[in-house]
């Protein structure tokens, strides 16, 4: 009877220990994919404060678009709105990241005082959300939307 019972002993401490874990990797993958993307928003947003062109312009995917209270623009018209933006101190907030397979999309809020359009905007926070997908060259941004009226 010793030795009929303790196979099944094993088996059910392995199949525990199994259920244990396995709801575990799930969490601990959203825990990763969070800190990415929240690294990802935050890396943005210091290359568009330098502006660090040359890091936004090898970030920006070819098919990349941005959506703004004054209407859509293409990644051409979004590098050369980044490169007249003048942003002051800003700050970022209630960041939540979602990830799909090799696409992040981070929705977040931004107190910044910047200058789009020819026009300086305060910092009250508004949200904005920002997409990026995994590609053999790394990270790329494929599509932001800025939700910060322009009165």
């Amino acid at each position: 009877m010793y030795l009929s019972t303790r196979p099944m002993k094993w088996a059910s401490i392995l199949l525990l220990a199994l259920t244990l874990t396995i709801p575990a990797i799930p969490a601990m993958a959203a825990g990763a994919d969070a800190a990415l993307g929240e690294r990802l928003v935050r890396q943005l947003w210091a290359n568009m404060k330098k502006p660090d062109m040359t890091a936004i312009e090898n970030t920006a995917a070819a098919g990349f678009q941005a959506v703004h209270q004054f209407g859509a623009n293409d990644r051409a018209q979004e590098i050369r709105l980044i490169r007249g933006l003048d942003l002051g101190h800003y700050s970022l907030n209630d960041i939540k990241i979602t990830r799909n397979g090799p696409v992040i999309i981070a929705t977040y809020t931004v107190s910044v005082a910047e200058t789009i359009e020819g026009k300086r905007l305060m910092n009250q926070p508004a949200p904005r959300l920002s997409v990026f997908l995994k590609t053999a060259h790394g990270w790329q941004w494929i599509a932001h939307a800025n939700l910060k009226p322009l009165n």
